[in-house]
């Protein structure tokens, strides 16, 4: 038992741990907030992006943390011992020794979980981009779009846009891939005008060749007569 309180002790305080590291970024915000009301040089309100993202950060966190205390209260202790019940017969003080620590992992696991999704989803750049959006919907003066209560026609303003990029997009890489097969053919046609004019030089040195074997044949055959070499 006294191993099992000190186990529990402990997970105690990690588990104290991993809820400060959960809301390590509310408390910077909320430093910045008090650096500069405290701060006499620098202005005497903090900024209004600041403050709405301190706001925004506080609402998740206590979204998570609500969320989280209705989801632990659905682990009780009745429902446990229900699904041991031998072992609650057994040794009852073990058994909710067994739930505590059981809920204080779970908790444990779960704020780990929700300072992972803080830090990989990047919380706070969202944040700003939200921020950013909304600041330029209040200098839009433009209605903003609400569906119509037709599906056919809000999934074609939705849809037509965009196939109307991916078809200029198409007609673009089409031009691009035309122009290249024109440049291709000219170099083939090119090339084969090449070709017929190396065949064209071939046939004309061949029949030089022809021609000038031909006449020194009729000249050996004049210079030299064939009854000269009879016996």
């Amino acid at each position: 038992m006294e191993e099992s309180e000190a186990a529990t002790q402990k997970d105690t305080v990690d588990n104290i741990c991993v809820k400060d590291s959960a809301e390590n970024q509310i408390n910077e915000a909320t430093e910045e907030v008090s650096s500069q009301m405290s701060n006499p040089g620098s202005v005497s309100k903090p900024s209004e992006d600041t403050e709405a993202r301190y706001k925004r950060l506080k609402l998740f966190n206590k979204v998570m943390q609500k969320s989280l205390e209705k989801f632990i209260d659905h682990a009780s202790f009745n429902r446990f011992a229900s699904t041991f019940r031998p072992l609650y017969k057994k040794n009852p003080q073990r058994m909710e020794s067994i739930h505590k620590q059981f809920i204080e992992e779970m908790r444990k696991t779960i704020q780990e979980d929700i300072s992972r999704l803080i830090e990989e989803g990047r919380l706070e750049f969202k944040l700003n981009e939200l921020d950013k959006l909304e600041s330029a919907a209040k200098n839009n003066g433009d209605p903003a779009w609400r569906p119509s209560g037709v599906p056919e026609q809000d999934l074609c303003s939705s849809l037509v846009p965009y196939f109307q990029k991916q078809e200029a997009y198409m007609r673009l890489e089409l031009k691009k891939i035309q122009a290249e097969n024109a440049a291709l053919a000219q170099k083939v046609q090119a090339g084969r005008e090449s070709v017929a004019q190396s065949e064209h030089r071939i046939s004309t040195a061949v029949d030089e060749w022809k021609a000038s074997v031909t006449e020194f044949e009729r000249l050996a055959s004049s210079l030299c007569p064939a009854d000269a070499f009879d016996a």
